[in-house]
């Protein structure tokens, strides 16, 4: 969906890439947000216990084939079930139908249960879409994200979900960003990207999006010079 031009003009920004506030350049049409760490909190010490205990293998045995299969779960080579039959028998265990189906509704009801939003989220995305700024979550994630921004209320609100299990390709990809701004119908120029993570920030500022990190109860992260680094959403919506 093309959005509406933002009638006011940008008091405040940075430029793709690094710079300071400037004035007047471009109206902001978009904003395009990260979700775990971004707007999306979650714990995952129950994956971690949980999910081995089901499938009686040793945690760190399953941890590390977990981030073994990583990638392809995040770009939708993987289904979870297929994960799954990659992961039990490189720990020992024969992937049978029935185990494997167990651990795929078991890791979406932990991942339910154990994500929130941040509570200067919904405001924010309110804010956002009562401006006319298009809005678009850009995340490296598995196939059950797309019901976890649905049941917390982001999706509601969203333009377009660039999912990175959809699209085939995850941040630091330029893939990715491009999905995104062409589901929203704008320029990367016209957009504002926010991701905590430094290098996907840095990608991000690669493909023209003005690129903001944020930070949220870190006393230190590692960020990227000429970034801007914020600690809440309120300080973004500042940049609209």
């Amino acid at each position: 969906m093309t959005p509406r031009r933002n009638a006011r003009r940008v008091a405040a920004g940075v430029e793709p890439g690094g710079g300071y506030p400037y004035a007047d350049r471009v109206a902001r049409q978009a904003c395009l947000l990260d979700a775990f760490d971004t707007i999306l909190d979650c714990d995952f010490t129950a994956f971690r216990s949980d999910l081995p205990a089901l499938a009686g293998i040793p945690a760190e045995a399953m941890i590390t084939e977990f981030g073994r299969i990583m990638p392809a779960l995040a770009t939708g080579r993987f289904s979870m079930a297929e994960g799954f039959r990659q992961i039990l028998p490189a720990c020992g265990v024969e992937p049978r139908p029935g185990l494997v189906s167990a651990l795929v509704s078991k890791g979406r009801e932990l991942l339910l249960a154990a994500a929130r939003l941040y509570d200067d989220v919904l405001p924010f995305l309110e804010k956002l879409r009562s401006r006319g700024i298009a809005i678009a979550i850009v995340s490296n994630c598995d196939e059950n994200m797309r019901e976890v921004l649905s049941e917390l209320g982001v999706s509601a609100f969203a333009d377009a979900l660039a999912l990175s299990c959809e699209v085939g390709a995850a941040k630091p990809e330029a893939r990715i960003y491009r999905h995104a701004l062409e589901a929203l119908g704008v320029t990367a120029e016209a957009a504002l990207f926010v991701d905590d993570n430094a290098a996907f920030c840095a990608a991000g500022a690669a493909v023209g999006l003005s690129a903001v990190q944020i930070v949220r109860g870190q006393a230190e992260a590692k960020v990227v010079p000429g970034i801007t680094v914020v600690r809440s959403l309120p300080e973004v919506e500042a940049m609209f």
